[in-house]
């Protein structure tokens, strides 16, 4: 190999190194945004109902993108079939779940509503098995059961009056049902066609926006409480972390693929649970970190299986 040539491949690598080291920062940054979502939810719910918390956050969002994208002369989908899909996933993906988790957080701690979504890939992984996309295996079905065996002792069942075990920590629990069910559907469906991930993101945001504005308008909220905080709060959870946040997994998936992109799940409970008992005092218990560490061993265990 000539001088020259040793020279570039020095260079490739250099840039190889610095490329990854971007990405894993970017990594921490889309789990630290992801992660403190629970505590812009809680504070923004001073002054808004989870339904005006959800159309809010969404709007936002939805703006923030549909700029990026007219910035960077992204077109959004064009064909009707894939509006319909994107409906869907609208409501599967953000109206339900950002309205349950809303909901959930007038009934529990930031850091239990952090803490119940990293369940969200053993719900996509018991989905996709249900619907025939994926079979079970020794592996999978190991990592099954010690995440439902996370989530239960994240509940305290023994515990009648844990605030885990209300109403709340249901919905928490649905949403990310909701989110299993949700990435199922847009792999089916959206999966293999060629379409840009930032399009598909603006849209199906733009979508559920609609769809959040219209139920939001039906429900006859009552206007909110001005408070300086709970607006900055809905600000940061829309931009930033609705926003802002697809631009970097968009970004994440495009560099590392899905399963990279994927390693946020691992971090997102630790920093919510961080925030939550600085910020919030939120209480947190040996039961709950322990159900925390078995969802997340389940869901390696899963994506070990997939793997």
């Amino acid at each position: 190999m000539s001088v020259e040539q040793r020279g570039r491949a020095h260079v490739a690598t250099l840039g190889t190194e610095a490329n990854r080291r971007a990405d894993l920062a970017f990594l921490v940054l889309l789990a630290f945004i992801w992660g403190t979502s629970y505590l812009w939810i809680k504070i923004s719910l001073r002054s808004f109902t989870p339904i005006q918390n959800t159309a809010g956050r969404l709007t936002l969002g939805a703006l923030a993108l549909l700029a990026y994208c007219l910035a960077r002369r992204v077109r959004l989908p064009g064909d009707p079939r894939v509006w319909g899909h994107l409906v869907v996933l609208a409501v599967l993906l953000n109206v339900t779940p950002f309205f349950l988790f809303a909901y959930g957080e007038t009934m529990v701690d930031s850091a239990v509503a952090g803490i119940l979504n990293a369940t969200t890939p053993v719900f996509t992984a018991l989905t996709a098995a249900a619907a025939g996309s994926e079979r079970f295996n020794p592996s999978k079905l190991a990592g099954l059961a010690l995440g439902f065996a996370g989530a239960a002792l994240i509940f305290e069942p023994w515990h009648a009056a844990s605030e885990v075990a209300s109403v709340g920590g249901l919905a928490c629990l649905a949403a990310s049902a909701c989110y299993g069910v949700g990435f199922v559907y847009a792999s089916k469906f959206l999966g293999g066609r060629g379409l840009k991930p930032l399009a598909l993101s603006a849209s199906q945001l733009s979508a559920a926006a609609v769809i959040g504005l219209a139920v939001m308008a039906a429900s006859g909220a009552p206007a909110p409480e001005i408070r300086w905080d709970a607006f900055v709060a809905l600000g940061i959870l829309g931009v930033v972390g609705t926003g802002a946040a697809y631009v970097i997994n968009y970004r994440l998936i495009v560099n590392r693929g899905a399963s990279g992109a994927a390693l946020v799940t691992y971090l997102i409970p630790v920093v919510a649970v961080a925030v939550g008992a600085v910020f919030l005092g939120d209480e947190v218990s040996l039961a709950m970190l322990a159900g925390t560490a078995t969802v997340l061993a389940g869901v390696a265990l899963v994506r070990r299986s997939k793997a």
